[in-house]
């Protein structure tokens, strides 16, 4: 983080323009802390907290909270920012905060690839069979979706589920999977997992049947 404020502090109050820049800097900084050490120890914190706030001034981006921008930003972009300052505030640690707005900038993408799994069902003319065509990534966040949307009372008696626009990407997706073909097998119906990739196959291959009591 002290790297990515120091380039900022190069570019927009320096006027940096190239590689070199960064080099001085370093060179500058390392010289500053070994040879003149003690002189710098003996400049007042009051001090450094000033210049470290007028860099921060100087540095921040203001246009990024003006209530335009915020109008158009992603309620999950705003979140995250909130978040992780006041998590920086309240623990007095960057580290702390820039962790927790990464876990929770995961969570909101997790949720909201959630649903792009898609399932359609085909009946065949003769009402014997159903081709579930599955869209999509299958991973943890999609995995109770995916469960919830077959029909296991009304189906025929011989199921399909086309994954040849799928990929597994998670141990939960193929628990989810054994579950799907648990409750059709409770109600005495037959189903056909077909399409499968080859790392999917092979994840699909190791787990199934291991994983069902997880569901």
């Amino acid at each position: 983080c002290a790297m990515i404020g120091q380039t900022m502090i190069n570019v927009k109050v320096s006027g940096a323009r190239t590689r070199l820049s960064t080099f001085l800097a370093g060179a500058f900084l390392m010289v500053l802390c070994i040879v003149f050490g003690p002189v710098v120890s003996d400049i007042p914190m009051a001090a450094l907290v000033a210049v470290m706030v007028m860099v921060s001034f100087a540095t921040f981006d203001w246009h990024s909270i003006a209530p335009k921008t915020l109008k158009r930003m992603p309620t999950g972009e705003i979140a995250v920012m909130g978040i992780t300052v006041i998590v920086v505030v309240a623990t007095d640690n960057l580290a702390i905060g820039v962790v927790v707005g990464s876990v929770t900038a995961m969570i909101i993408f997790a949720k909201r690839v959630a649903h792009l799994a898609r399932v359609r069902s085909i009946l065949d003319p003769d009402g014997t069979t159903v081709v579930y065509r599955v869209t999509g990534e299958l991973f943890f966040a999609s995995s109770n979706d995916l469960v919830g949307q077959f029909d296991y009372a009304g189906d025929p008696d011989k199921v399909v589920i086309d994954l040849s626009e799928a990929h597994v990407w998670h141990a939960s997706s193929d628990a989810a999977l054994d579950a799907i073909q648990t409750k059709y097998a409770q109600r005495g119906k037959a189903v056909d997992i077909t399409g499968l990739n080859n790392l999917s196959a092979d994840l699909h291959d190791k787990l199934t049947g291991e994983l069902t009591g997880s569901h």
